[in-house]
């Protein structure tokens, strides 16, 4: 990290931009939920991997060690998150009369092929909540010992109200526990519950439920909120510096993890926990149940009936980024289409530097240019302000190669440097119409290749040679072989 310039990060626990630093070398811990894996990732998810790739990437650039942990929760998700119904990878099991496990690696599978078309890096550790069942029942002796759980019929349950009475549940949240009383139903026919807000941290299985372990307190399964706290204070530590998430899980997942910990560790764990908004159509929340989730890959095939087009990974990455991850994101195909636009214009622009002249003296600013995005990354993750930036110097860029503006060897190379450091390693953009364009000109050079082949077997060598000649002109080189010919970039 510049030592001249300081990280401040959004704590949804303190309401408040904080000053980010570091808990302990030798790296910045940072601990993510991930997806459930019962169905095709959908933009929300993609706003979620994203938001926490940027953090990610950021860190990396400022120089920092990162150990990056994101979940996959493929165990203990029931259909209502309130401790009753299906499990959702099971209902999906039993729809389509697979194995759970089976559903949870397929759509694992396709989660991963979706964040490495997006440029999501991967994570440093990547646990999955079934792999994990030995340290989710250990975490839950911990809490019973510590009297803020109780047994009930094989199930065992976080006792909000007894926890309540030494530390304050809802604080992350902004949730009263009064409110939460009056706003669920009285204990008769809540089952083994003592009270309707308490959670499952254990969960008797049902005779026909079939993803089940053996526990000291029954055959079961472990409840939700659970392996978070499992493995993150495995994987980190019982006290480590991010945990991140979508907005929709600060209650009651995010809630539950920060009781749990506290139960068991004494503290909240994670010192800051980061939430990215949610997606909106036409300013109402983007889901399945409400008929209006778009999943990833219907974006990029442009199969879905709300879509006017299919539409390129990068420019749904690039969507996302022009929003500060804290801001409702408004789904649109207008503002798609938008964002397509200024993605090719700003890859133009990073790649009309290299056709830049240099000269003997500059006209421009390129250490503020640095300066102003790198200001923009540090207050909290603002990519949309540092994409504000960019989009100023790919004017200059213009004006820089029509003359209008002079620039130095020096300074051409720290701009040079500085706007792919952004654009590549920060945003993590790719050219997707620039690899379109060689691909094209893959299949061109193969069939003048073939063309030249042809008249070299027919020995008509001046064609051969003028072919040759032309293409080295245009600074491609033709390697003959034994094997044929090929071709390259001089």
């Amino acid at each position: 990290m510049d030592m001249d310039s300081t990280f401040f990060i959004y704590n949804s626990l303190s309401r408040r931009k904080e000053e980010f630093r570091p808990l302990d070398p030798p790296f910045v811990g940072v601990y993510v939920c991930g997806p459930t894996v019962y169905g095709d990732p959908h933009l929300g998810h993609a706003r979620s991997a994203v938001t926490f790739d940027l953090l990610f990437r950021w860190l990396l650039a400022s120089g920092f060690k990162v150990r990056y942990v994101r979940n996959i929760t493929d165990v203990g998700h029931l259909v209502n998150d309130a401790d009753e119904g299906e499990d959702k990878i099971l209902k999906k099991a039993r729809l389509e009369q697979l194995e759970p496990m089976e559903v949870a690696q397929y759509y694992t599978n396709r989660y991963h092929d979706m964040m490495r078309m997006m440029n999501v890096l991967p994570p440093s550790i990547e646990p999955h909540a079934s792999g994990h069942i030995i340290e989710q029942i250990e975490l839950v002796k911990e809490i019973l010992k510590s009297g803020y759980a109780y047994e009930s019929n094989g199930s065992v349950y976080f006792d909000v109200e007894n926890y309540n009475r030494d530390h304050k549940y809802g604080k992350l949240s902004g949730r009263v526990l009064d409110e939460l009383q009056t706003g669920t139903r009285d204990t008769e026919g809540q089952g083994d519950k003592r009270h309707a807000y308490d959670f499952a941290l254990w969960k008797r299985a049902s005779s026909e439920h079939i993803m089940r372990w053996p526990s000291p307190w029954s055959e079961g399964f472990p409840g939700w909120h659970l392996e978070c706290s499992a493995m993150s204070t495995k994987y980190l530590g019982e006290h480590f510096d991010i945990h991140g998430g979508g907005m929709d899980l600060l209650f009651p997942h995010h809630e539950c993890e920060i009781a749990q910990n506290t139960a068991a560790h004494g503290s909240d764990s994670a010192r800051c926990w980061m939430h990215n908004n949610m997606i909106t159509i036409n300013g109402q929340k983007m889901g399945k149940s409400l008929g209006n989730s778009i999943s990833l890959d219907e974006f990029f095939t442009g199969t879905h009936p709300l879509l006017t087009q299919a539409y390129r990974p990068t420019t749904i990455r690039f969507f996302i980024l022009q929003a500060h991850y804290r801001s409702t994101l408004d789904f649109s195909n207008e503002a798609l289409q938008a964002a397509e636009k200024g993605l090719e214009r700003l890859m133009k622009g990073v790649a009309a530097i290299g056709k830049i002249k240099p000269s003997a003296a500059s006209t421009v600013d390129v250490a503020e240019f640095d300066k102003a995005w790198r200001a923009a990354m540090n207050d909290d993750l603002n990519s949309s302000v540092a994409i504000s930036v960019l989009f100023d110097w790919v004017r200059i860029i213009n004006q820089l190669n029509d003359g209008q503006q002079q620039i130095t060897a020096a300074d051409l190379e720290t701009l040079t440097e500085s706007a792919r450091t952004l654009v590549f390693d920060v945003l993590g953009l790719q050219d997707e119409a620039g690899n379109d364009r060689m691909e094209l000109v893959g299949g061109l050079m193969g069939l003048i290749l073939d063309i030249r082949s042809s008249a070299k077997a027919n020995k008509d060598w001046p064609t051969s040679d003028k072919i040759r000649d032309a293409l080295t002109a245009l600074g491609i080189k033709v390697k003959d072989g034994r094997e044929g010919s090929d071709w390259e970039f001089c």
